[in-house]
């Protein structure tokens, strides 16, 4: 029998917070099930250890041995957010994904929140911390930054793309293609996809143990995938209209110069001292062939690409069935 909900937790170096963490989504599941027996198939929780150098691991594994309902997945070193979500979302089985992050800053009594928000017909809902206690130089500024921007220029009706704690319909996650920081924009990449994206504010928790992954390089690199996912989700499917309206203006431009050019060779018999506009068009002419090329070379890598394969990636798994091997 196939579990209703799934949870998907990275964890890296969280020693003192993944076993609060899997009481506490415990105790609001049996309070969510009338009947115990009903509770033992209706999820599963799925941590993913993402090259922890602490006793991480060793913590999930003694919660393993307790509850199968739990899995958990190791991969071979630190290889991502974003890999360490893909892998949980390849082996999840729930109808409703779950995506929290392994630091208690997410409070699994918001759950009911996300689930009558997806029965009004949500395809994916993003929580909004709307008062944070992170730090504001290495994290709330740059994600407000981030956040303006991403509504500005693609127009998502959230405040927080990058909210760790999402609930997501199965048919999301089973379109999610994750590599890099991509993670941050999962909400831009649904929204893109015609599901339909809400979110719920949601309390934010103090960290309490171990310390933030991330520094004042957050925003810099955020911005950075802020242009990557603008052209991913315009061009994905279409990268020659992109390249290709590039090479063609460019190319007509150049062509424009030339018979500029030749008009003058005609008319006075010399180009005089127009040979640096001569080598602009040439350059332009140039130019827009290679963005042409560059446009159908990218249409032929979109036809023949597969979704990333990080199985290679993964150490040990417990509990896992599929293509992930298990221990």
């Amino acid at each position: 029998m196939k579990p209703k909900i799934s949870f998907v937790i990275p964890a890296k170096n969280e020693q003192g917070s993944v076993e609060i963490l899997y009481e506490e989504i415990i105790e609001v599941l049996k309070k969510m099930t009338q009947a115990p027996d009903a509770l033992k198939n209706s999820f599963e929780i799925i941590f993913i250890d993402d090259g922890s150098t602490d006793d991480t691991f060793e913590i999930l594994k003694k919660l393993y041995e307790k509850n199968k309902h739990l899995k958990i997945i190791r991969m071979r070193g630190n290889f991502g957010k974003s890999a360490a979500l893909q892998v949980g979302f390849d082996a999840a089985l729930g109808n409703i994904i779950f995506t929290m992050d392994a630091d208690l800053q997410d409070n699994p009594k918001e759950i009911p929140k996300f689930l009558d928000k997806i029965n009004e017909g949500y395809d994916l809902v993003s929580g909004w911390k709307k008062k944070r206690y992170d730090s504001q130089i290495q994290k709330v500024i740059p994600s407000r930054i981030i956040n303006f921007l991403t509504r500005t220029l693609i127009g998502i009706p959230i405040h927080d793309t990058n909210c760790g704690f999402k609930a997501y319909r199965r048919e999301v996650v089973q379109n999610l293609n994750l590599y890099g920081e991509l993670y941050r924009f999962i909400p831009v990449i649904a929204y893109k996809q015609n599901f339909k994206v809400g979110e719920v504010e949601v309390l934010h928790r103090k960290r309490l143990y171990g310390k933030t992954k991330f520094g004042w390089e957050r925003g810099i690199k955020g911005i950075l995938d802020l242009l990557t996912i603008i052209f991913l989700t315009g061009f994905i499917r279409r990268p020659g209209h992109f390249f290709g309206s590039l090479g063609l203006g460019s190319f007509f431009l150049g062509f424009l110069i030339g018979l500029y050019i030749a008009y003058l060779r005609i008319t006075t018999g010399s180009i005089q001292s127009r040979h640096p506009l001569l080598f602009l068009g040439m350059l332009l002419m140039i130019i827009g062939i290679q963005f042409i090329s560059t446009g159908l070379l990218a249409e032929m890598i979109v036809y023949s690409r597969r979704k990333l394969d990080y199985t290679p990636a993964i150490k040990e798994a417990l509990g896992v069935q599929g293509k992930l091997y298990t221990n």
